[in-house]
């Protein structure tokens, strides 16, 4: 019989599938000895159940029932006793930290009855209201399905008749009217009434927050941090503990190391006399954790303590929620932290340094998209002049955008194309759509534990909290700071460095990251960290990195950044430009002789491309494609030369003869998919000379770089073969070509011969087609649209947005490989390709050759090297390391 619930001293970390990543850290700090308040979990696969049939699981209610006996017992208290009440609180968990986006309830077991019971024994009338209020606001929208901001209206009208700041200003009888103005809009709402029975509270609250799991908030947090739709939400019942008791209580949230630098020490805020979903909400600006120090030593001590045994044994960054209860320290939840890419560097070699983890388990700690984005620009703060305001930098970068005011604004106007921040006194769950839109999130309230900063930095958005200079008038849609308004729609930049807030869009500067890269020459602090993680994932990783380069100046700086050669050198790029006259001229040639003429003019300027090229990347594969794309698009476009011709006509001018044969060449060689059509190795079969010019110039540049003393290592790749008989005559006409200018030069010019795969039919007959191809590329760009059936420029922008929210994609298979289809040609290809010809060698191209995830999809399949633009190959080398890694060392970045 399936079990569906775990008490906390019955399980363990190692158990976050079951008991979900909360759970399992509950029971971890219990078997530590920690001051845990009891309970007990019910598991995810109750959840899934649930979810499965929409009914309450077999057996669950029971289960559920023997465990809040064993509390009960424990406690010498029952659920909803009238004298001395048991609190309980329901929380969800699942395995990977989805924070806010999922439903909690606190105070489940109060009642009309037992609340005045709940003040006696507490001697604290206020604050036995205040939990009842409390209870009914989140059951009410939680659980009953009544819109938050009625209740939040509510409380603004009573503090606002009481002229009361905040809910502190009051008292016992405010808040008594308060739960039953409550219990009204309950009645209102829904037609029916805020239970009064314990157990039925805690029966609806757990599957409510089962169902939470498929609330629009948790699936658009999951579509973006790519966690599976199918792992649902463990459900934590525990015994409440109060911190809203007076001010000897309180709680807060510590790093045991700051999550935006990574800097070791004791980081987090603190809210007396208030629950924990005051303080991640912002409502109330907190203070920070030191102050506890004075206000309550011993606590503050034990809380010490407890975070440097906590990160000893996890070894790493560890977030912490607590409440001290009338001067007792209770733990409610630990986990391995989230934090910014610039602190995940710097904890990764601390901690290596420390001697907690090893080298490779540092290099698991870190991402590739975390690297990608400390190469970002940053504020060039000596050009911006003085802040419109500072407030606490939550999660750093550098972020311009057009200010908005609400969540849905921010999300029209980035679809519009316009960058935006959002601006709001704090966040709340429901804004995660505008967070995922804007560049960056700004708020006047809250610090780095509030949801805007929580949310932000597992996200790497630019985030600043707690400017409270600022006074958001969402209203109004503007704000306003030091007799400054900014309206809706103004531009203001945000810097989540240093925290600060400037007018207009400020000036940028590269980052320490980029020009670590681009000179070598490391430093202390992040740049060292970043430096050390580059050192172990070159000494560890096995698949090789190249570089897309056209240009000697790409080739250049691909070098700099770590390039190990070319993996695609694309030679149409070289005939745009001034060349395109040249290139014009071939295409309109009427006779071979005005063919060859055109074809030997082009041939020096490509020529002296190559020699440039090789030079750059001297000793090192230069792999150079021939002609890839249709020769049209060298064309003018066909509109445009029909317009000149008709106006000419139109205004009585003779027409120009060159235009006229330029469209007569356009509508000749017109096509309805040339994606489909004359490109790529078909071209070079039917234009005569095409092929010979370049591979002339690709042989005579080996020539002059070795006369130069230079080690030419080039590498001729053939595009869109779809048979094995395309490559076996270009292959014989490119060798002819090399053969004659060897004998002419007197060296030998020996240039492997290779082809992309990207085309399904190559995939599939790859062991033929290897039968001729000295090495494979794969170009998973067109492997991806022909396997697919996608034209990218047309469906990304047409379909893919709705795609991703029905679920269909995880990510665009453009920008991650699609493993099931696209990977699965990748895999046939590679095993048929090298049974044809053990040792072959095989690379990656396309614009995948760059994304983390597809970098480890490629180490696994046993490809040799992967390409990509020169300013991934940092990325890419990084991530080709940790794929080298164990499973066991490897770590989730979600």
């Amino acid at each position: 019989m399936v079990r569906y619930v775990y008490a906390f001293t019955e399980g363990s970390r190692d158990m976050a599938g079951l008991l979900g990543g909360k759970g399992a850290n509950l029971a971890e700090m219990t078997r530590m000895g920690l001051p845990v308040p009891p309970g007990f979990t019910v598991t995810t696969e109750a959840c899934r159940a649930f979810l499965a049939t929409g009914a309450e699981p077999d057996g669950l209610a029971r289960e559920i029932s023997d465990h809040l006996t064993v509390l009960e017992q424990t406690s010498g208290r029952r659920l909803g006793q009238p004298d001395d009440p048991l609190l309980l609180s329901v929380r969800s968990g699942a395995r990977f930290s989805m924070p806010g986006m999922m439903e909690t309830i606190l105070d489940i077991g109060l009642n009309d009855e037992s609340v005045l019971g709940l003040a006696k024994t507490s001697g604290n009338e206020r604050f036995a209201w205040d939990s009842y209020r409390r209870l009914v606001q989140m059951f009410g929208s939680t659980v009953m399905g009544v819109d938050s901001a009625l209740f939040e209206n509510a409380m603004a009208r009573l503090k606002e008749a009481r002229g009361a700041v905040d809910d502190l200003g009051l008292d016992k009888a405010d808040l008594a009217e308060l739960v039953e103005a409550y219990k009204d809009l309950i009645r209102e709402e829904t037609g029916d009434y805020f239970p009064q029975s314990p157990a039925e509270q805690l029966r609806r609250a757990v599957l409510a927050v089962f169902a939470s799991w498929n609330g629009e908030r948790a699936l658009l947090y999951r579509r973006r941090e790519h966690i599976p739709d199918d792992l649902g939400t463990a459900v934590n019942v525990q015994t409440m503990v109060f911190g809203n008791l007076g001010p000897e209580s309180g709680s807060g949230v510590a790093f045991t190391r700051d999550p935006a630098t990574g800097r070791l020490g004791l980081y987090g805020d603190y809210l007396p006399n208030a629950q924990g979903e005051d303080v991640v909400a912002g409502i109330r600006n907190t203070i920070p954790l030191d102050e506890l120090g004075r206000l309550n030593p011993d606590a503050f001590a034990q809380l010490c303590d407890h975070m440097r045994t906590l990160e000893t044994h996890y070894r790493d960054l560890c977030d912490i929620e607590f409440t001290i209860e009338r001067g007792r320290l209770w733990m409610l939840q630990t986990r391995v932290g989230k934090r910014t890419a610039e602190a995940a560097f710097a904890i990764a070699a601390e901690l290596v340094d420390e001697g907690l983890i090893t080298s490779d388990e540092g290099l698991a700690r870190v991402s590739g998209d975390g690297l990608a984005r400390l190469m970002f620009p940053r504020f060039d703060t000596s050009a911006v002049g003085a802040a419109l305001a500072r407030g606490i930098p939550a999660s750093p970068g550098a972020a311009v955008g057009a200010a908005v005011f609400d969540s849905a604004e921010a999300v029209r106007r980035a679809a519009a194309g316009e960058k935006v921040v959002l601006v709001r006194q704090e966040t709340t769950p429901d804004d995660l759509p505008g967070m995922v839109a804007a560049q960056a999130v700004l708020t006047s309230r809250g610090g780095k534990t509030s949801h805007a900063a929580v949310v932000a930095r597992g996200m790497g958005k630019v985030c600043v909290c707690g400017a409270e200079e600022i006074a958001v008038d969402p209203q109004e849609r503007r704000f306003t700071v030091g007799g400054i308004t900014v309206e809706e729609g103004m531009v203001i930049s945000v810097d989540g460095s240093e925290g600060a807030v400037y007018p207009g869009a400020a000036p940028l500067v590269d980052s320490v990251v980029m020009r670590y890269f681009e000179t070598g020459e490391a430093s202390a602090g992040l740049v060292d960290a970043v430096a050390r993680a580059m050192q172990q994932a070159d000494g560890v990783r096995r698949l090789g990195v190249r570089a897309n380069a056209d240009t000697p100046e790409d080739a250049a700086r691909a070098r700099r950044f770590g390039a190990e050669g070319i993996g695609l050198c694309r030679t149409e790029h070289m005939f745009l430009g001034d060349r395109r006259q040249l290139v014009e001229a071939m295409i309109l040639a009427r006779t071979d002789a005005e063919r060859e003429r055109a074809l030997e003019a082009l041939l020096p300027l490509q020529r002296q491309d190559f020699v440039g090229i090789l030079e750059a990347m001297d000793g090192l594969p230069v792999t150079i494609r021939l002609l890839d794309p249709p020769l049209h698009e060298f064309l003018p476009d066909r509109t445009e030369l029909a317009v000149r011709l008709a106006a000419a006509e139109a205004h009585g001018t003779p027409p120009s003869t060159h235009d006229a044969e330029l469209l007569d060449a356009v509508n000749r060689m017109h096509e309805e998919n040339p994606m489909l059509g004359l490109r790529g190795v078909r071209l070079g079969l039917v234009a005569p000379g095409l092929v010979a010019m370049q591979v002339r110039a690709i042989a005579e540049a080996v020539v002059e770089r070795k006369r130069a003393g230079g080690d030419p290592r080039t590498e001729i790749m053939v595009p869109l073969i779809d048979t094995v008989e395309e490559l076996r005559i270009v292959r014989e006409e490119v060798e002819q070509v090399l053969a004659e200018v060897s004998t002419e030069s007197g060296l030998p010019v020996e240039c492997p011969i290779g082809t992309m795969i990207e085309l399904p039919r190559a995939a599939l007959t790859a062991g033929r087609i290897a039968e001729e191809a000295q090495f494979f590329s794969f170009g998973t760009n067109d492997l991806t649209q022909t396997t697919w059936g996608f034209s990218r420029d047309d469906v990304e922008a047409a379909f893919f947005s709705a795609y991703l929210d029905k679920g269909i994609f995880k990510v665009s298979p453009f920008e991650t490989i699609d493993r099931d289809g696209v990977g699965r040609l990748v895999q046939i290809a590679v095993a048929e390709g090298r049974a044809a010809r053990p040792g072959l060698k095989i690379g990656v191209c396309g614009e995948h050759g760059g994304d983390p995830d597809s970098v480890h999809f490629f180490h696994a399949v046993g490809l040799d090297y992967v390409s990509c633009s020169p300013f991934r190959v940092p990325v890419a080398r990084l991530e080709a390391g940790r794929a080298a890694l164990p499973e066991t060392e490897a770590s989730d970045s979600r």
